[in-house]
């Protein structure tokens, strides 16, 4: 009997701590996970890489100054720009427009002043002859060298014409040459292409 009442009493307190487990785990909240932001950490671009991407972006050919602009900053084409001066020239070739100038280098102009027999003074006092001989290395519309019509005759603002063959070689109304020796110089109003010799209408 004794043993019976004991046996009760073990399976009661058993039950109990059973159930006291069971409700200390029921009111147990969950503990949830903290939250975690992920920080993305940019590349860093350098400066440099930067100004390289841009000028990338910049059109290759976009000109920044007009023709008349381009003549004085070229310290080969000093001649050229006290020349289109004198001749009161300088306004045009800054103004807008479309123009081709094949621009004579110095040493082009020093040839021609052996072959006149005067002076770069003498020269720049005849502004008949200089509007003449200017004008006459002016083509009124852009051709750039890969549309050159080789072998055809190419009017100027002169009003004379003059022909280049395939060899970028100049052939003047005087039967005298030039060579092409730099071409496709972008203006804001056309393009420049660079001549070692002076041409010389009829």
């Amino acid at each position: 009997m004794l043993k019976k009442n004991l046996l009760s009493i073990a399976v009661v307190t058993a039950a109990l701590s059973l159930a006291a487990c069971n409700d200390k785990e029921a009111i147990t909240e969950p503990v949830e996970p903290e939250a975690t932001t992920d920080v993305v950490v940019e590349p860093e671009v350098a400066p440099e890489a930067m100004a390289e991407a841009d000028a990338t972006a910049m059109p290759a050919d976009m000109a920044t100054q007009s023709i008349g602009e381009m003549a004085a900053g070229n310290e080969n084409l000093t001649v050229l720009t006290a020349a289109l001066q004198a001749a009161d020239l300088d306004d045009m070739m800054m103004a807008e427009g479309q123009y081709t100038v094949f621009a004579p280098t110095d040493d082009a102009f020093a040839a021609l002043l052996t072959k006149l027999n005067i002076t770069k003074e003498q020269l720049l006092a005849d502004k008949e002859m200089l509007t003449s001989v200017l004008t006459y290395h002016v083509v009124p519309m852009v051709v750039k060298a890969a549309d050159i019509p080789y072998g055809n005759a190419i009017e100027t603002a002169n009003g004379q014409t003059f022909s280049i063959s395939d060899a970028n070689v100049i052939t003047d109304a005087s039967g005298n040459t030039a060579n092409i020796v730099g071409t496709d110089m972008m203006a804001t109003n056309g393009v420049v292409h660079v001549i070692d010799n002076v041409l010389l209408p009829k």
